[in-house]
Parts: structure tokens; sequence; C-alpha cells
């Protein structure tokens, strides 16, 4: 073996220089790469909480009702008036047990047994000549004079207030039941004017099992009878 050494070629001195280079972006890459690549994490920001959902209130199905052309007025109910720029002759009225309600200028005027409409009608003729072109509303702020009346073998004997639909059934229930000495089966209900009133058989039992022949529905001023 020859013992002269060779001197290297540039090749070869390129060729040790590129795997030196080489080495060293290998030992460097992870660190650069994962600086290049890496994402921030970006954490979804909370939605904020929609407001709660309030039900809007639901109408009373058992309500009177007391539309301006249909409602008839009665003793004891509560009426509010209005007069547009006239809060002096404006408020809330009770109808007496004679029918007739009191206004500051108008004095006494019937309101019982017209309506809100007719009695709005009546009073502007009777301002006109205390006030130019009066405009008056009427309102039933309170239902008083819508009862039925129980007797007899009941709990809580005597008036009750009337809601639109009412049945016997509910009737007696609102005034606390039957009492233990009735049947319950040859109640009736007398409609009607004195002299001239109707009997309605109504059987508690059958009713009570759902008979839907039995859901009579009362009328202002008719009375249960419970034997």
């Amino acid at each position: 073996m020859s013992g002269v050494v060779r001197p290297r070629g540039r090749l070869t001195e390129f060729a040790s220089s590129f795997v030196l280079i080489s080495g060293m972006a290998l030992l460097l890459a992870p660190a650069g790469l994962a600086q290049t690549t890496a994402k921030p994490v970006i954490t979804p920001a909370a939605k904020p909480e929609s407001a709660p959902q309030v039900a809007a209130p639901k109408a009373d199905a058992a309500a009177v009702d007391t539309d301006a052309t249909r409602y008839i007025i009665g003793p004891d109910d509560s009426l509010q008036i209005t007069v547009w720029q006239e809060p002096s002759v404006s408020g809330t009225f009770p109808v007496r047990p004679d029918g007739m309600i009191s206004l500051v200028l108008v004095g006494d005027i019937p309101a019982a047994g017209l309506t809100p409409m007719h009695l709005a009608h009546d009073i502007t003729l009777k301002l006109k000549k205390y006030i130019q072109d009066p405009i008056v509303s009427v309102v039933v702020a309170a239902v008083r004079s819508q009862r039925v009346y129980l007797v007899g073998e009941i709990q809580h004997a005597g008036p009750i207030e009337l809601t639109a639909g009412m049945t016997p059934l509910q009737a007696i229930a609102q005034a606390g039941g039957l009492t233990p000495y009735t049947s319950g089966k040859h109640i009736y209900i007398l409609r009607g004017p004195q002299g001239k009133q109707t009997k309605i058989p109504f059987n508690y039992k059958l009713a009570l099992k759902g008979d839907n022949s039995q859901d009579v529905p009362l009328l202002p001023g008719d009375t249960i009878v419970v034997p």
C-alpha cells in the first residue's frame, strides 16, 4: 500500500461541508418548525346568555265578556268613565243597587240594563250642555252583578260570582260542595223572572262521571236548588 496521501478534491470538501450543515439543520429543525407551525389555541368566546323568555300572560278563560257592545251593566258593577281632557269628570264609579251612578255635572244617570257603549252615549248627551264636543269612554272595571245563587244542602249557600261558561258542577265546587245529607240526584236550576221560572234538572252524580249532558251553562240570576 502506498504511503502517499492524496490531497482531497474540492468535491470531497464540499460534500463534507454539506453533511455538517445538514446535521446542524436537523438538530435545529424541531425547534424552528415548532415555532413556525404551532398555532395558538383559541378558546371560543362564551356566548352571552339570552334573556329568559317570559311567557305572555294568558287571558283568563273564565273572565266575563265585558265587550262594550254586549255586556249588560248591573248593580254593584264598577265602571271606569273617562272624559277626554276632563279629569274632574272622569273616575271610577260604582253602580248603586238602584242601578244609578252619580257624575259631576250630570248628576244621577241610569246605568244598569245598558251596555257600556249605550251609557257612554247617554253621558255624552248630558255633558254637551257643559263641555264642547265631549269624548266619553266607559269600561267595566269590576264585574259584581253577574251572580248565581245556591240554596239547600250546600256547604256555603248564598250568591257566588258568575264566570263565563260556568256549569252547575263548577258552581257547587266553588260553594264548597254538597253536604252529606243529599244524594245530589235531584238538584235543579231555577231560571227566569219570578212567576215565570223554569226548572232545569241537574244530576250531580252524573256530572261527576263526565256526563256532558249535565254541563248546563249558568246564566246571571240562576238559582241552584239542592234538596
